[in-house]
C-alpha cells in the first residue's frame, strides 16, 4: 500500500520567494543564475547536499548516542554517590547508640572517616573530571565543526567561481572573505581552548586528535588562501618587469604597483593581506605550542605576505643572476637596487596593515629586506659557493678560488653594510651603533650562508688566515716594521702623565704591532653581521685568534735572535728586545679593551654555555684570556732577562771595587792614624766609576726605548737587586773600623743613588738595606769619636 506522505511530497509546490530567508535567496542566486544553471547544476548540487546532510545526520546521531551513554553513566555514578552519602548520614545519626557497645562504634567511625570518605571524595572528583572532559570535548567538537564548515564553504565558493569565467561578483567575493574570517576566528577560539586543555597532561590524546583534524583542515585552507593572494597580486601587475634593466649602465627607478593601486583594489588587497597575517599568526602560535617554544623570545621577521611579494620576483632575478656568475658585483647591485626601489612602497603601504593586524615586533621593511637577502643567499649558496668549495679541494685551482672567495666576501660585507644603512632609519634615534647592528643583523645578512655550512666556514677561515699571514710577512719585510714612528720620549723628567698610555706611540710599540692588530680586527669585522653567535665565534677562533698566536711566535723569535750578554750588552740588542716587549704590552692592552666589548662577552658566554659542545673549561669571561696571559708572560720574561743581564754586568764591573773595599785595612797600613775631617770632600772610587757609568747609560737608553710602565718596573727591580748585592757583598766588613772607609762608602753610595735620581725624588728609599748599613756605620763613627774625646 502506498504511503500517503510520499505521494503528497511528490506533488508539493515550490515555496514563494517571499517565504524564503535571506540566506536561502543568497544561496540560490549564487548557484542558479540562468535556466541553464538550473538544468546542469541542480542534480549534482542536490546530490551533494543530500550526501552532506546524511553525513551530518549520522554524526549527530552518533553524538547523541555517545552523550546519552555518558549521561547515563554519570547518573548511575551519582546515584551510588548519593547512596553512600545517605549511609554516612545514617551512621552518624546512630553514632550515640553504637559507641556504648564496647568501642565497636568508634572503630566503625574510624573506618568511615579514614577509608570510605576519602574513597567517596576521590570518586566525586573523578566524576567531576569526567564531566569536565565531556564538556570540553563537546566544545572542541563544536569549534572544529565550525572550522570545517567555514573552510568547506570557502573552498566551495572558490570552486563555484570557476564556472563563471571572468564574471566579477562582489557578493561572491564578500562571502568568501566572510567565510575566511569565520575560519580564522574558529581557529583562534580553538587555540584559546586548546591552551586550557594543555594544562591537563592526561588529556593529551584529546589534544592530538584535535590537532590532527585542524591540520587536515589547514592543509586545505592554506593553499587556497595563497592561491587567491597570488592571483590578486598578478591582477595588480606584480611583479614589475625586469627585462629592461641594464645593470652595467645607470639604473632607473622601477614602478611600484603597490603604490599605484587605488579604491576597491586597495581595499581588497588590504583584506587579503590582513587575512594572511592573521592565519600566519595563528599558525605560529600552534607551532610554538606544539614545539614548546612559547618560553623563548624569538623575533620572527618573516611574513607570508611579504614572501608572496618576493616569490614571483625570484624567478626573474635568478634569470639575470645566472648570466653574471662570473661577475658577482652585478648580482649584488641588482639585488640591492630592487630591495631599495621597493622598500619605501613596502613600508608606506604594508606597515600600516601590519599595525592593524597587531603583529608585535614585525616590521615591513625588515621582512622585505630579509626575504630579498634570503633569495640572494640561496642563489649564492647553490650556484657560486658550492662550486668554489669543490674547486678548493683541487690544488691547481686553489689560488684562483682564494681570490674569487675573498672578492665575494668583500662584496657580501659591502652589501650587508648597504642593507643595514637602508634599515637604519627604522631603528630608534637614541640607540647606539652597536644596538642598531644587533637589531638588524638577524636574517638581513648574506653571511647566514655559513651558519648552516660549517665546512664552508672552515674553508673561509683558512683562506682568511692565509691571507692575513701573507700580509704580515709582507709587512715584516719592510725596513720600518720594527721602528717607532712617533715620539721617542727622550726627555728625562718623569711625571704621572707618562703612565697614562693608550696609543701605540705611548707604548713605543713598533709599526708591525699596529699592522698586526689592524689585520686582526679586519677579520673580526668581516663576520660581525653573521646572525648566529656560535659560527661567528668559531670563525674568530679559527682566524683572528690563530693569527694572534702566529704573531706572538714572531715576537718570540725576534727576541731569541737577539743575544744579550753580561760581558757587553749591545745597545741595538736591548732596543730590539724592548720593541718586542712594547709590542706585547700594546697588543695586551688592545685585547683587554676588545674583551670588554659586548659582542665578545656574548660569544664568551655562549662558549661557556653547558649546552655547547665546545665548552671552554676556563670560567674567565675574558674572550682573549689565554692570549693576554701569553703576552704578559712574554713581556715579563724578557724584562726579567734585561734586569738579570744588567745586574750581572754591574756585578762583573764592580768586582775589583768590592775586593778593594774588603781589603781597605791593608790600604791604610802605611798611613798614620790621623783623624780625617768630615769636611773633606771625597771623590768617587775609581773602580766604581765604570759600573755606575754603564748602568746610567743603559738606563737612559731603556728610558728612551721602553714603555713607561715597564721601565718603572725595570728600574725599581734594578734598585732592589743592587740593594741586595751591596748588602750581601761584605763590603763593610773592614771599613766599619775606619772613618775614611765609611766616608768613601757613603760617597760611592750617594753616587749610586744619583743614577736613579731622574726617575724619583728619593732614590735611597728603594735601597733599604744599603741605607740601614750607612746609618749603622754613621752611628759607629760617632760612637768612636765620642770615645776618643
Amino acid at each position: 500500500m502506498e504511503d500517503p506522505s510520499s505521494s503528497s511530497s511528490s506533488t508539493r509546490c515550490l515555496p514563494k520567494p517571499s517565504d524564503l530567508s535571506k540566506h536561502q535567496l543568497s544561496f540560490l542566486n549564487q548557484h542558479f543564475q540562468t535556466h541553464q544553471d538550473l538544468l546542469h547544476k541542480a542534480p549534482p548540487l542536490h546530490t551533494s547536499l543530500r550526501t552532506r546532510s546524511s553525513h551530518l545526520d549520522s554524526l549527530l546521531l552518533h553524538l547523541k548516542a555517545s552523550l546519552t551513554q555518558r549521561t547515563v553513566s554519570w547518573i548511575r555514578r551519582s546515584f551510588s554517590a548519593k547512596t553512600a552519602l545517605h549511609n554516612i548520614d545514617i551512621s552518624l545519626q546512630n553514632l550515640n547508640l553504637v559507641t556504648s557497645q564496647c568501642g565497636s562504634g568508634w572503630k566503625k567511625l574510624q573506618r568511615v572517616l579514614g577509608t570510605e570518605l576519602p574513597q567517596l571524595a576521590k570518586e566525586v572528583k573523578r566524576i567531576e573530571t569526567i564531566h569536565s572532559y565531556l564538556e570540553t570535548t563537546l566544545q572542541l567538537e563544536a569549534l572544529v565543526g565550525d572550522l570545517e564548515d567555514a573552510v568547506f564553504c570557502f573552498v566551495n565558493c572558490h570552486s563555484g567561481k570557476m564556472f563563471s569565467a571572468m564574471l566579477s561578483n562582489s557578493s561572491n567575493s564578500g562571502t568568501k572573505q566572510e567565510k575566511l574570517l569565520q575560519a580564522i576566528k574558529a581557529l583562534n577560539d580553538l587555540e584559546v581552548l586548546v591552551g586550557l586543555v594543555k594544562l591537563r597532561p592526561q588529556w593529551h590524546h584529546l589534544l592530538k586528535s584535535v590537532d590532527a583534524r585542524v591540520d587536515k583542515t589547514l592543509a586545505v585552507l592554506r593553499p587556497q588562501v595563497f592561491a587567491d593572494h597570488r592571483a590578486f597580486l598578478a591582477s595588480l601587475g606584480w611583479p614589475p618587469k625586469l627585462s629592461t634593466l641594464k645593470i652595467e649602465s645607470e639604473l632607473s627607478g622601477l614602478s611600484n604597483p603597490l603604490i599605484s593601486m587605488q579604491g576597491e583594489k586597495r581595499r581588497s588587497y588590504s583584506d587579503s593581506f590582513l587575512a594572511l597575517c592573521a592565519l600566519q599568526h595563528i599558525q605560529t602560535r600552534r607551532e610554538n605550542r606544539q614545539l614548546n617554544l612559547s618560553g623563548q623570545k624569538e623575533c620572527i621577521i618573516q611574513l607570508w605576505a611579504i614572501d608572496e611579494l618576493v616569490s614571483p620576483i625570484a624567478s626573474r632575478m635568478e634569470y639575470h643572476f645566472s648570466k653574471w656568475v662570473d661577475q658577482p658585483e652585478f648580482i649584488f647591485e641588482l639585488a640591492y637596487k630592487i630591495t631599495r626601489d621597493f622598500i619605501v612602497g613596502v613600508d608606506d603601504v604594508l606597515q600600516p596593515l601590519i599595525d592593524r593586524a597587531r603583529l608585535i615586533s614585525y616590521s615591513a621593511k625588515e621582512a622585505w629586506v630579509s626575504s630579498m637577502v634570503q633569495l640572494l643567499s640561496e642563489f649564492l649558496a647553490k650556484r657560486i659557493f658550492s662550486s668554489l668549495a669543490e674547486k678548493y679541494q683541487e690544488k691547481q685551482m686553489k689560488s684562483e678560488v682564494i681570490l674569487s672567495w675573498l672578492h665575494l666576501i668583500d662584496l657580501i660585507v659591502l652589501f650587508d653594510k648597504r642593507i643595514q644603512s637602508l634599515l637604519s632609519s627604522e631603528t630608534s634615534l637614541f640607540s647606539t651603533e652597536l644596538e642598531r647592528v644587533e637589531s638588524l643583523s638577524g636574517n638581513t645578512s648574506v653571511l647566514m650562508i655559513f651558519g648552516n655550512r660549517p665546512d664552508w666556514l672552515k674553508i673561509w677561515a683558512k683562506i682568511e688566515l692565509k691571507n692575513a699571514c701573507d700580509k704580515l710577512k709582507t709587512d715584516l719585510n719592510d725596513e720600518r716594521a720594527w721602528t717607532v714612528d712617533g715620539k721617542e720620549g727622550a726627555e728625562l723628567p718623569f711625571d704621572t702623565q707618562h703612565f697614562l698610555i693608550s696609543t701605540r706611540e705611548d707604548h713605543k710599540a713598533p709599526l708591525i704591532a699596529e699592522s698586526a692588530l689592524r689585520t686582526t680586527w679586519e677579520m673580526v669585522e668581516r663576520c660581525q653581521t653573521m646572525p648566529v653567535i656560535l659560527p661567528r665565534l668559531q670563525f674568530i677562533r679559527l682566524t683572528a685568534v690563530r693569527f694572534l698566536w702566529y704573531f706572538f711566535k714572531v715576537l718570540l723569535v725576534h727576541c731569541k735572535r737577539t743575544e744579550i750578554t753580561p760581558d757587553n750588552p749591545d745597545d741595538e740588542a736591548l732596543v730590539r728586545v724592548c720593541g718586542s716587549i712594547n709590542a706585547a704590552k700594546y697588543i695586551e692592552l688592545k685585547l683587554r679593551q676588545w674583551s670588554d666589548d659586548v659582542n665578545f662577552l656574548e660569544m664568551k658566554l655562549a662558549e661557556n654555555d653547558p649546552s655547547n659542545q665546545r665548552k671552554d673549561e676556563n670560567t674567565d669571561y675574558n674572550f682573549f684570556g689565554e692570549e693576554i696571559q701569553s703576552l704578559s708572560e712574554l713581556a715579563t720574561n724578557w724584562l726579567m732577562e734585561i734586569i738579570s743581564v744588567l745586574l750581572r754586568q754591574f756585578e762583573n764591573l764592580s768586582w775589583e771595587y768590592v775586593q778593594k773595599m774588603k781589603l781597605y785595612e791593608q790600604q791604610l797600613e802605611d798611613l798614620a792614624p790621623v783623624e780625617i775631617s768630615a769636611a773633606v770632600d771625597l771623590n768617587i772610587s775609581v773602580d766604581f766609576v765604570e759600573p755606575l757609568d754603564a748602568l746610567r747609560c743603559h738606563l737612559i737608553l731603556l728610558r728612551m726605548t721602553l714603555n713607561a710602565t715597564d721601565f718603572l718596573d725595570l728600574w725599581r727591580s734594578l734598585a732592589e737587586g743592587l740593594d741586595h748585592f751591596i748588602s750581601c757583598s761584605g763590603i763593610t766588613c773592614r771599613i766599619q773600623f775606619f772613618d775614611g772607609g765609611i766616608n768613601q762608602f757613603e760617597t760611592d753610595m750617594q753616587a749610586l743613588f744619583s743614577v736613579f735620581q731622574p726617575f724619583c725624588v728619593r732614590p735611597e728609599a728603594f735601597f733599604p738595606s744599603t741605607r740601614e748599613i750607612m746609618m749603622l756605620l754613621k752611628m759607629k763613627k760617632r760612637k768612636r769619636r765620642s770615645i776618643c774625646r
